[in-house]
């Protein structure tokens, strides 16, 4: 599977692994900061809470990761792969 995602992504052993780092913690990060945002904001119907959540961490993960990508050196990378993303969801202009 590793060497799979080295040949995708074209890393090596130790940039795999500052990837990998960088969504575990850029994803932690979002889910922490949406709770917070969305405990401050108290609304109580159930399906309003989710659909607000969903948007919000859809809003918040592209910046939580570029912002954990600087710290471990992996910003070029991360800022090609959310444009990617980006433009299959027909958000911008691809890059590639």
């Amino acid at each position: 599977m590793f060497d799979r995602l080295q040949k995708k992504w074209k890393v090596g052993g130790l940039q795999l692994f500052l990837i990998l780092c960088t969504f575990a913690i850029g994803g932690s990060l979002t889910g922490f900061v949406g709770k917070k945002i969305m405990n401050a904001l108290e609304i109580r119907q159930d399906w309003l809470w989710a659909i607000i959540y969903i948007l919000l961490i859809t809003i918040i993960w592209p910046l939580a990761v570029l912002m954990v990508s600087i710290v471990f050196g992996q910003f070029s990378f991360f800022i090609k792969y959310i444009r990617k993303i980006g433009s299959k969801m027909g958000i911008g202009k691809s890059r590639s």
